[in-house]
Formats: structure tokens, sequence, C-alpha cells
């Protein structure tokens, strides 16, 4: 063998090598959600922990008082993908979770301690009935506002016609069956329920606007399971 087929031959065995050692690297990142995955276990893809999701909800705002836990579904707004285009979670995914008071001043026992609130979620479930277990949650709202708080209309609207329904059998057992003389109790009871209506109180309240205060952050790794 000639020095020039040596160097072929020992270029060559060069080259298979490296094309060997590319072929078997065994994990692969992904991008922007960051996804990895095992070569051979395309069915689970792991996105890790820090990686935010966009969210939405059918109302504009939410209001929760503070201290208090109200139970609330989300939606993913839009597709989480791979740099490769493959949609990882569906957008319009639901997320089912809570909101859940948080004490700003961490070593206090004072109920009036500064509150904030923060939504903590619980679970994926995708359009096909798949639940998926999640841990994340948004970041802690601390700003307050004066919001309006009035009684709630069905009781008074109810109240309004007992008290009218009260009226109209006091009539009829004193024996006056003239109906025109039923119009002012009937008028003075929906007056009181009216009065009532227009009676509101401001509290303080936080009020979430869920794309902007509602954004979730994984705490830990999201393994998303393919069947």
């Amino acid at each position: 063998m000639t020095r020039l087929d040596r160097w072929k031959f020992g270029t060559a065995a060069l080259m298979t090598m490296a094309i060997t050692t590319v072929a078997i690297t065994p994990l692969i990142t992904l991008a922007p959600a960051h996804a990895q995955y095992n070569i051979g276990q395309s069915r689970n893809i792991t996105i890790p922990s820090g990686v935010s999701f966009p969210v939405r909800a059918e109302s504009e705002k939410i209001t929760v008082k503070p201290g208090e836990t109200k139970s609330l579904r989300l939606r993913i707004a839009n597709d989480i993908i791979d740099n490769r285009r493959n949609v990882l979670i569906p957008r319009n995914t639901e997320i089912v979770g809570q909101l859940e008071p948080v004490n700003l001043d961490t070593y206090s026992r004072d109920r009036n301690s500064r509150q904030g609130v923060r939504f903590v979620a619980q679970e994926l479930v995708f359009s096909n009935g798949q639940r998926q277990q999640i841990n994340a949650t948004s970041q802690t709202f601390t700003t307050t506002e004066k919001v309006s708080q009035g009684p709630n209309t069905g009781q008074v609207l109810t109240d309004a016609a007992i008290g009218a329904g009260a009226g109209l059998l006091g009539s009829l057992v004193t024996g006056n069956r003239r109906i025109d003389d039923l119009k002012p109790v009937i008028g003075a009871a929906a007056g009181a329920g009216a009065s009532v209506l227009l009676r509101k109180q401001e509290t303080e309240a936080f009020v979430l606007r869920p794309e902007q205060d509602l954004r979730l952050t994984l705490n830990s790794n999201l393994t998303l399971y393919r069947y």
C-alpha cells in the first residue's frame, strides 16, 4: 500500500467514527420549550422547570378577596411548541387549579398581615380527555383595588316577592279583594327590594387580569405521556 493510499484509508476511518458518534447521541434538546426526549422513547416528552406558559380565562377580570381561596379553570393561550414546530401542549388545553392566598409577612401570625394571591395549577386536561398533573404557579399578585360589593340579586328579588305575597294574603284574609287596593302593597315591596339593590359597600379585593397576571411557570419538570 502506498503512502497516499494509507492516508486515504486513515481519513475514511476517522470520518466513519465521527458519523457513528453523532448517530448514537442519546439526548436531544429542543426549543423554545426546551423539551427533551430519548431516541426510541419519543412518546414521553419532558419540559424542564422554569418554562412559562401564557394563559387566558373566560373572564377578562377575576376578583378575589384577600385570604380567599377560589377554584379556577384557565386555558393555554398559545400552542406550546419546540423548534421543529411540534406541538407539545395545544392551545386551549384546560388548566385546573385554584387561586390561593399568600402571606407576605412570612413570620407574622397577625390576621392583618399583608396578603397576596397566586394561581396554583394542578392538572392539564387535553381535548381528548387525557389528564396530566402539573406543578406550576403564577407570580404572587399583591395590588388591591376598591370594588363595590352588593347583596345577592336573586335573594333580594325573592324577599321582595315574599313581601308582596304577604300583603296579598293579608288583604284576602280581611275580606278586601279589590286588586286596586293591592297595588300600593306590591309597589312598596318592589321599592324596598330596589333600595336594597342600590345599597352597596366598598371593599378591598385583588382584581386579576389573567393574561397579564396569571402567566404560569413550571416549578418542576413536566413529563408529557403520549399514549
